[in-house]
């Protein structure tokens, strides 16, 4: 039997079909189920593995199996702990965010380690699924950057529960609550997929991706669970992940390792 031509309406429907309803049973059943994220983050996997083996049959030989330069790794964590934690520590610094409790270092780094470990899995599912097999996907249909437009906005997309949930939490008028929501995080989060897009492409590696997607949610989560988050870091991940995805789309050098044949 023939291979099926890649449909992104037919991939986009088995992946919401399949992770979206552990993202709207957890904005029903409450952050207990925190959780069911992750199980959401899994099924985007299934799907990809569904469709790349037995829909359209393309297989996943541009995932980007290999390891990938140490060098790499440290770019990934260096950027995550830059994002999180430079704001968190300036914050205290400068008096703006009181602690929620006191936590030695030694107490982050076992949450984090933790955390880290469990959510690389889920990263990875994401990575394998956005930027190993829906990218190269796209670039065959389109320009790269077009493809890369298409896919950092469809990452947007498949948030959208969540995201429309955290706009009905502000209160108000949901309405304009959900909207502002929608409009602030568009962006950043678009430039964020850029982001990663471009570790994955210049590392040639869907592990980095993957390690810097983990660092990036669990160094995060960590903060939270800890010490808190004040409004310092939420603005500065979302100002500095514009900042380089704009860079990165104009002056990044996308063909270096094949995974984006052009430069953009």
């Amino acid at each position: 039997m023939k291979n099926v031509k890649f449909s992104l309406k037919t991939y986009l429907f088995i992946v919401i079909a399949l992770s979206w309803p552990f993202q709207i049973a957890f904005i029903f059943l409450g952050d207990e189920y925190r959780k069911l994220l992750l199980v959401s983050m899994l099924m985007v996997a299934v799907a990809t593995f569904i469709c790349g083996k037995y829909i359209f049959k393309n297989g996943f030989s541009e995932v980007g199996w290999k390891w990938g330069k140490l060098k790499y790794y440290g770019y990934a964590l260096g950027l995550a702990a830059f994002l999180w934690l430079v704001p968190s520590l300036l914050e205290r610094y400068l008096g703006w965010y009181v602690a929620i409790e006191d936590v030695s270092v030694v107490e982050y780094l076992k949450i984090f380690a933790t955390s880290f470990l469990i959510t690389l899995i889920p990263a990875f599912s994401e990575e394998f699924a956005w930027r190993g097999y829906l990218l190269p996907n796209l670039r065959d249909s389109y320009s790269d950057k077009k493809a890369l437009w298409i896919h950092a906005v469809i990452t947007w997309v498949w948030h959208l529960p969540v995201v429309i949930m955290m706009g009905v939490g502000m209160g108000g008028n949901i309405a304009i609550s959900i909207a502002l929501v929608l409009v602030v995080s568009l962006i950043p989060t678009v430039m964020h997929a850029i982001v990663f897009a471009y570790l994955w492409s210049r590392s040639g590696s869907i592990a980095v991706a993957t390690v810097y997607h983990s660092a990036f949610d669990e160094i995060r989560d960590s903060l939270e669970e800890s010490v808190g988050l004040g409004a310092l870091g939420q603005n500065w991940q979302m100002l500095v992940l514009t900042i380089l995805g704009i860079y990165f789309m104009k002056k990044g050098k996308w063909g270096v390792n094949k995974n984006i044949k052009n430069r953009v």
